[in-house]
């Protein structure tokens, strides 16, 4: 009775310490795998640390290292912010931070938009606009230089002098264009809109409240830019 008693004593005794080095070789296994993991993680992390955030994230979600003061935390996004792009590998998802020059980007070797003092041109962030082209201070890209466009000049209007069309000798006629595609700053600047020129008619009384048009005779012309 005795012995069978011991028998299960040590039996006991044995599993308990199969337990007991189970539960010590699955803390070692989770120390080697990071100092300090925690369970139950939050905010779409998979893995986590108390002291640096997330280590690994929930499938589609981003990586990415936040700074704060002299410390960087571990986050999972579902984009990337301001200034980062995305990559997606088998293992992680990450977000990388764009070049020094560049606000936002799509790769690191392409930006989409430029920090302050510099311009976008090609996926590029430059000081100053190649050759050819100009700035755009608003956009904050380099843009084709446009140059003025005008119209065909209108016809001549009749030869008229103070609003009438008869009555004198002497008298002035005008013609004028539209502007169509107005100038950028570097871009050629527009011609003058109308001109006129001095004519000469053929001198007819004016009926009652006559204004209408004469025949024309002969045109001295003078070109006057307004």
């Amino acid at each position: 009775m005795h012995l069978r008693l011991i028998s299960w004593f040590f039996i006991i005794l044995n599993f308990m310490e199969y337990i007991g080095s189970q539960n010590a070789s699955r803390g070692r296994r989770q120390r080697r795998m990071h100092p300090n993991v925690s369970q139950g993680c939050q905010g779409g992390c998979a893995t986590c640390s108390d002291y640096n955030g997330c280590l690994s994230c929930k499938p589609r979600l981003f990586f990415v290292l936040e700074r704060i003061g002299m410390k960087q935390i571990g986050v999972c996004l579902s984009s990337c912010p301001s200034g980062y792009y995305g990559t997606r590998y088998p293992d992680i998802n990450k977000c990388t931070k764009c070049k020094a020059d560049c606000d936002t980007c799509f790769n690191k070797n392409f930006c989409t938009k430029c920090k302050s003092g510099f311009y976008l041109h090609l996926g590029k962030c430059l000081d100053n606009c190649p050759e050819g082209l100009e700035a755009n201070n608003h956009t904050m890209e380099c843009v084709s230089i446009v140059h003025c466009e005008a119209s065909e000049w209108s016809p001549w209007s009749p030869c008229a002098k103070k609003g009438k069309t008869c009555g004198f000798k002497r008298g002035t006629e005008t013609r004028a264009r539209e502007i169509i595609q107005h100038p950028s700053a570097k871009g050629n600047l527009c011609p003058p809109t109308s001109e006129t020129r001095k004519c000469t008619v053929q001198r007819k009384k004016c009926q009652k409240g006559e204004r209408g048009t004469t025949t024309l005779t002969k045109c001295a012309f003078l070109i006057l830019i307004i």
